[in-house]
């Protein structure tokens, strides 16, 4: 069962009012673009894509019956495409999460299943990590090799924790957002709760109502300092500056109610650090940039 009158409110709508899209086997060339678009919407976490970015060469496979939609999903997730946009830059935890929420349509249960993951890909490579979410009887049983996977975290259903369903709010921030525009940048969203198993309270999606707002503060010490490195780069991408932008933030020596809005350039070594610190006063990050 659904969300049903909450659904609004929470910005899941869309998906309670969409049926999964499936490439049935009487499926025509239009039926294929629009699930190699969905395709992309999923794996990509509605990245923008450039045209230039599309896996053309893949496309073609699945628009003449060589490849299954499974197959599609597999090879977008392991493409350099995926890497640039989610495991690089990104801390380890987040990658899971984001692996979760692509391939399976859900958030991680447990911690167990995050160092699962984490072993494997330290052990036998991302690839291999890739298809230990695509191989399993729970891919098989929801998506099978013909449909797209699609976000069951907001369904109530066998198999399905509480504690899935309440984590899913705090990676989804809306229809419309994409999970390389949050501002909660690149550190993960449950590191702590999963650590402690605890759940958190659902958070509505920036915008959804005055009490939504999308970035989640993370505690220190709950959230690794390491990215999965690009390959030859240094995996703090030590050098770059990154622009915040923050608005509501408590001055020193000022009352309560005079409130400063202020940009930050920062290292890359120090956005979590001004980040807690943004935090601790009061403000709230209206975007993150590379300065």
């Amino acid at each position: 069962m659904g969300i049903t009158t909450e659904a609004a409110r929470l910005g899941t709508s869309p998906f309670a009012e969409q049926e999964p899209i499936e490439l049935r086997s009487d499926w025509d060339a239009s039926d294929a673009k629009v699930v190699i678009n969905a395709i992309y919407r999923q794996v990509l976490g509605n990245d923008y894509l450039m045209q230039s970015e599309r896996l053309v060469e893949l496309e073609s496979l699945l628009t003449t019956g060589a490849l299954t939609v499974r197959d599609f999903v597999r090879a977008l997730a392991k493409s350099t495409l995926y890497k640039d946009k989610f495991l690089y830059s990104n801390f380890q935890t987040r990658v899971i999460e984001l692996n979760f929420k692509h391939l399976l349509g859900r958030a991680p249960y447990s911690e167990a299943e995050v160092i699962e993951h984490l072993d494997r890909y330290q052990n036998e490579g991302f690839d291999a990590d890739i298809d230990s979410y695509i191989n399993t009887a729970e891919y098989e049983t929801n998506f099978g090799d013909n449909i797209v996977p699609y976000y069951r975290g907001f369904d109530t259903q066998m198999g399905q924790t509480m504690a899935g369903f309440t984590r899913m709010f705090s990676l989804y921030r809306g229809y419309a957002n994409s999970d390389r525009a949050q501002v909660g940048g690149s550190q993960s969203r449950l590191a702590s709760e999963l650590a402690m198993d605890t759940v958190s309270s659902v958070v509505p999606p920036s915008g959804a109502d005055s009490a939504g707002w999308a970035y989640q503060a993370s505690k220190k010490g709950t959230v690794t300092n390491r990215v999965f490195a690009r390959p030859g780069q240094s995996t703090q991408e030590r050098g770059s500056l990154y622009r915040i932008e923050v608005s509501g933030m408590l001055s020193p020596g000022y009352p309560r109610i005079r409130r400063s809005s202020r940009v930050f350039v920062v290292p890359y070594e120090s956005l979590s650090h001004i980040l807690q610190r943004i935090n601790k006063t009061g403000g709230k990050v209206a975007s993150i940039t590379r300065a």
